[in-house]
């Protein structure tokens, strides 16, 4: 676990409402992206073939996915791209969702590791474009549950390549916890057992958790898709939220802090990744982690094409290389994710790898419900009703922490 130290995945809330009202999104995460939600993205076309590399690709990216041996000596899957492609690499490391979005608005870049909740207002806006799979290679062997989803597909067509993906998960205090929870009620309606030690995602998405619950409990309110929420869908799981608000110790970004935390004794229960639980057990905390029996939300990330791209045939270069199975394995590794490429499993240097983070588990992945990016059209399919926007998300959670 020596490499994940360096990851710095945050996904902080932004003050960029102009970005945020923007936002739109398309279908349910198991009927593709080709949902009647009134989602027109621009007609732009993707290329039938690739030309000569231009010497340089400009990549937005998550901290941990770009890594030339900078940080790290021994961590270094660009420098051999660049030899092999000549295309002198670029990143620049955004800390969240909105920031690549922004920054994506710049035209400056060729390509994005974009998570669902980015990706989709980027295809509703015109600035990503369609990818040709044909184009890329190592596209064939992504798990199909990863291709052609909600949050990467508009109408039959694909908008990138996935990366990887990782479910958010409950972790508890084994010794402190009893008995062993097997629900998010533990966090929830359960909360005060905890109080003042439970530890809650810090992001306007984490709503989307308390929906999921709501969902299993409260089947009255008629939740299909955490993230397609009316008035009354919504204001409950606010409800839910400023409840449980008075139990929270800490609402963590950095998952060091949550780390140091579960070891502490600060917080002992709490939403998670399995790359933090798998940190927290070899620093010596005794904790578990796990999907409940409502499911997850979770996370799935997509390297996206400017339509702008100044360097189109390096950026395609680049999605075939970081999808490619010996550095797909590479990145999952030092991020701490599921792979895409169902080769990878193959060439983790920890031979459990994989199984520990359910890579080609398809039944698991079914209880995990992708970010998605909330809109007025609700992503459920219903026309008779409004749903609450992004933007809305993002006030409500600043009065739900007060």
């Amino acid at each position: 676990m020596e490499n994940v130290v360096r990851l710095t995945r945050t996904l902080q809330v932004a003050a960029a409402a102009a970005l945020l009202l923007a936002a739109t999104a398309c279908g349910s995460s198991d009927s593709g992206g080709d949902a009647a939600t009134g989602l027109n993205p621009p007609d732009i076309k993707a290329p039938t073939k690739l030309g000569k590399t231009e010497g340089a690709v400009n990549l937005i990216a998550w901290a941990g996915y770009v890594e030339d041996g900078s940080n790290d000596p021994k961590v270094d899957w660009v420098s051999d791209f660049e030899k092999q492609t000549g295309c002198q690499v670029n990143p620049k490391v955004a800390a969240s969702s909105d920031e690549m979005v922004k920054l994506m608005k710049t035209g400056e870049y060729d390509a994005v590791s974009a998570s669902g909740d980015a990706s989709l207002r980027l295809i509703a806006s015109g600035d990503a474009a369609p990818v040709n799979t044909d184009l890329v290679p190592n596209y064939k062997d992504v798990f199909p549950d990863l291709k052609m989803q909600a949050w990467n597909s508009v109408k039959g067509k694909a908008y990138g390549i996935p990366h990887g993906r990782g479910a958010n998960l409950l972790m508890y205090n084994t010794q402190k916890v009893t008995p062993a929870p097997t629900s998010w009620a533990a966090v929830f309606d359960d909360a005060a057992r905890y109080k003042g030690h439970v530890t809650a995602y810090d992001s306007p998405i984490y709503i989307a958790d308390a929906a999921l619950y709501l969902k299993a409990t409260k089947p009255e309110l008629g939740i299909k898709d955490p993230y397609a929420l009316d008035q009354k869908q919504f204001d409950a799981a606010v409800a839910l939220l400023k409840k449980q608000n008075a139990d929270v110790g800490e609402y963590w970004g950095d998952y060091l802090k949550e780390v140091s935390a579960f070891k502490s004794g600060d917080s002992v229960v709490g939403t998670t990744w399995q790359v933090i639980a798998n940190l927290a057990t070899d620093e010596g905390a005794k904790v578990k982690a796990f999907v409940p029996e409502e499911g997850s939300t979770g996370w799935s990330d997509t390297w996206m094409v400017s339509a702008k791209a100044k360097h189109p045939n390096c950026a395609y270069k680049w999605l075939d290389w970081i999808v490619s199975p010996k550095v797909n394995a590479q990145v999952a590794e030092y991020f701490g994710e599921a792979p895409a490429n169902a080769k990878a499993c193959d060439m983790t240097s920890d031979k459990s790898f994989c199984t520990t983070y359910h890579a080609g588990d398809t039944a698991y992945w079914k209880n995990v419900a992708f970010w998605n990016t909330p809109i007025e059209q609700c992503l459920d399919g219903r026309t008779d009703v409004k749903c609450v926007p992004y933007a809305k998300w993002v006030q409500a959670w600043t009065e739900i922490k007060g």
